[in-house]
């Protein structure tokens, strides 16, 4: 599937920030800007006042908090790893995880996505649309936390990072064409697999 779509895994990370609360298209957009300006790098957005950061991004939406959280992630990086993306890709992944989820403004989806589509470690992402999929089909309660959806997906499948990476585009994949707020079961790949009370 080609999923995550980015260049480097420091376009990886600043598009795991901006997604939140938005639609991919509309992070495209602020990469672009990013990359025009020639600020899709650490060193230039450590350089920015976060309002010229701001300006950039606003096709994101959220686009002064969002500014804020990538110079959160900013200064973790000079902090933790002197701004050097392969020594902080080289953390223990338990670890690593940890130090991310301090970063404010970096909760489980968006570490999860950075570890996994940045560094190629074994974690597997959840987003709305596995939720979505998982209630559908009785795989999990409609009040499942993200730590015990992800351990639905941690136990059942070999813990290898291309895996992890193909599978969960494949369920975002069938979320937005088929799995939307509005069900599209009779066309979607995994209708055989609902539950008889549940077929549209």
């Amino acid at each position: 599937q080609h999923w995550w779509p980015a260049e480097t895994p420091f376009e990886v990370i600043v598009g795991a920030i901006l997604t939140q609360n938005t639609n991919w298209g509309n992070v495209e957009k602020a990469i672009i800007n990013l990359k025009e300006n020639n600020c899709l790098t650490a060193e230039a957005m450590r350089g920015m006042e976060s309002s010229q950061l701001a300006g950039l991004i606003k096709p994101a939406g959220y686009f002064n908090v969002k500014a804020m959280r990538l110079k959160n992630f900013i200064n973790f990086l000079y902090k933790e790893y002197q701004g050097d993306l392969k020594k902080m890709g080289g953390e223990d992944v338990g670890i690593l995880r940890k130090k991310l989820l301090a970063v404010n403004g970096i909760g489980p989806e968006t570490a999860d996505s950075i570890l996994l589509y940045a560094f190629d470690k074994p974690v597997f992402v959840i987003d709305a649309y596995t939720k979505r999929i998982l209630v559908r089909h009785r795989l999990a309660d409609e009040n499942i936390h993200y730590q015990q959806m992800q351990e639905i997906f941690m136990r059942s499948l070999t813990r290898d990072y291309k895996l992890f990476n193909e599978y969960h585009a494949l369920i975002v994949h069938i979320g937005k064409d088929f799995c939307k707020p509005k069900a599209q079961c009779a066309e979607c790949p995994l209708q055989s697999f609902l539950p008889m009370e549940k077929l549209c």
